[in-house]
């Protein structure tokens, strides 16, 4: 299992198959079987368990931006984050702002879905002089900002049950992360289109010529009112995909449209699931793999000794190499919450550097491998014509280690070491 986040690392081999067939061959040493009759995990029911229902709700909202894009809403609203986004730094404010939206929709929502902006903002970044790598990367920041800056995901909200501590501060100190890491990504791409000098100013301006506001178009507030209803659909729980498709038909009867040509642009965004289909049950699959031959269980022993002696530090550590190697926010929850449980059995831990410790860096380094293999980097490349996964993911990593060393600062600010 070393030897196959190694070469996903290094980058030299073809990341679904490496992650698969690395898999595959840790858990047959390991002894597990590929099939069974009786009720125990086989290689089998981990590939099932790979089948997560967030490709449902990926699909959801495919529909739901393919309605949006066929009725012209998705374009108004977006020109509008462009047009401010530009006014911050050009393409790199472009994709900046795309990717922030997106994370910000995910807060609320629980879902961080970063193709949602990026359809659009990616490909005119990209126009603005920005590499399609970097753009896809930046977009992707989204789920740092969703995960640790948001109010539903399950491990975040254990945290905080742990550490008795409420929303408010670590909600904050997530949005701040988040930043960093935006932040870091603009100044670097910034540097890299002023280094290029790829377009003249006047260049430039024509590149933003299409997304001025035209006569007659419906004002921003208006196009708003889908997004608005998707963000209360997730928040009230119910299903994404369901929720995508009623509000599919509403734009339809916003914008009055074809509903059969609408139908078709709908069907025909779904077609975007295919590349992140195969990613999220590629590596969902290695993540169970790596529960069930026993390397949670493993760094979790190795790390409880130090908790005496640096508890923050401590969790730091664990939190970010459960993020690492699971490469899931949730799945790291398995390693974490019993650490932190030890570290606040403790009582003299300041509760909220304990939250920011056990949260923080998970929500950073499950995407430092791959690029996340949810509703992130995957589902990022196919509306970013250009990008690659595997140099779009070397992109994302400084400034993924930036927002690292943030938080891990933050927390032993509040809390010492």
């Amino acid at each position: 299992m070393a030897l196959t986040l190694i070469l996903m690392v290094v980058g030299k081999t073809p990341l679904y198959s490496t992650a698969i067939v690395g898999a595959t061959l840790a858990a047959l040493v390991f002894g597990i079987p590929v099939t069974s009759d009786g009720d125990v995990t086989t290689i089998k029911t981990l590939v099932i368990g790979g089948l997560n229902p967030v490709i449902a709700d990926m699909a959801g909202v495919l529909i739901f931006i393919g309605a949006m894009e066929h009725t012209g809403y998705l374009r108004i609203l977006v020109n509008a984050i462009i047009r401010q986004g530009s006014k911050l730094g050009g393409g790199p404010g472009v994709a900046a702002s795309g990717g922030i939206a997106a994370g910000l929709i995910g807060a609320f929502t629980g879902f961080t879905q970063p193709a949602i902006t990026a359809v659009v903002t990616g490909p005119a970044s990209v126009k603005l002089g920005v590499s399609p790598d970097k753009s896809a990367g930046t977009h992707a920041h989204a789920g740092h900002l969703g995960n640790f800056a948001g109010f539903t995901h399950p491990t975040l909200l254990a945290v905080i049950a742990t550490t008795g501590i409420t929303f408010g501060w670590i909600n904050a100190i997530g949005l701040a992360t988040a930043l960093t890491i935006f932040g870091v990504s603009f100044a670097r791409m910034r540097a890299d289109v002023k280094k290029s000098e790829k377009l003249s100013a006047a260049d430039a301006r024509e590149a933003l010529s299409d997304f001025q506001r035209a006569d007659g178009e419906p004002r921003v507030w208006w196009v708003l009112l889908p997004f608005a209803l998707l963000v209360v659909g997730f928040a009230m729980g119910y299903p994404v995909f369901a929720v995508g498709f009623v509000v599919s038909v509403i734009v339809m009867a916003m914008a009055r449209v074809n509903p059969m040509a609408a139908e078709r642009s709908m069907l025909e965004s779904v077609q975007r699931v295919a590349v992140p289909l195969i990613a999220t049950i590629g590596f969902l699959y290695m993540s169970g793999v790596i529960a069930s031959i026993g390397i949670t269980d493993l760094l979790g022993g190795w790390f409880e000794p130090l908790i005496d002696a640096a508890p923050i530090i401590t969790l730091v550590l664990v939190s970010a190499v459960a993020g690492l190697l699971t490469q899931s926010n949730s799945a790291s929850a398995a390693i974490i919450l019993p650490m932190l449980t030890i570290v606040v059995a403790q009582g003299d831990v300041n509760p909220l550097a304990a939250a920011v410790a056990a949260a923080g860096p998970t929500s950073i380094m499950q995407y430092f491998l791959t690029g996340g293999p949810v509703a992130a980097l995957a589902t990022t490349i196919p509306v970013v014509p250009g990008s690659e996964l595997k140099s779009a993911n070397r992109f994302q990593r400084p400034s993924q280690l930036a927002g690292l060393v943030f938080v891990a600062a933050v927390a032993v600010i509040l809390g010492g070491f």
